[in-house]
């Protein structure tokens, strides 16, 4: 093989690990809703010991943090759209997350079992 093949089989193969995540799987997406500063589901359940992600869909017409010190992550979702959060993998617990800008009716758990 020549100089430039090799150089174009080996730049090809890096692009192809950099965008593979072998730890997260298409179908391990769970969704959140949050409407009238409240999640739709209040709780979710997931596998333990897998990575999944949050998509979490804010319907209303403020942004709303997504906020979790037991996830340890926080999202900022700007209104009328959907933000990402990927968690685990985790071992069998509670973890809660609340909406920090109205945590008084924004909050919820995930169950890891």
């Amino acid at each position: 093989m020549n100089k430039y093949l090799q150089l174009h089989v080996a730049v090809t193969l890096v692009l192809g690990l950099m965008m593979a995540d072998p730890g997260y799987a298409e179908d391990e997406i769970y969704k959140l809703r949050l409407k009238d500063h409240h999640f739709d589901p209040v709780s979710i359940e997931i596998p333990a010991h897998k990575k999944v992600k949050l998509l979490i869909q804010n319907m209303d017409s403020t942004a709303e943090e997504f906020e979790s010190d037991d996830l340890h992550r926080e999202k900022v979702i700007p209104p009328g759209s959907e933000g990402a959060v990927f968690i685990g993998p985790l071992d069998p617990g509670t973890y809660k997350f609340t909406g920090e800008y109205h945590a008084a009716t924004a909050s919820g758990a995930v169950f890891v079992k």
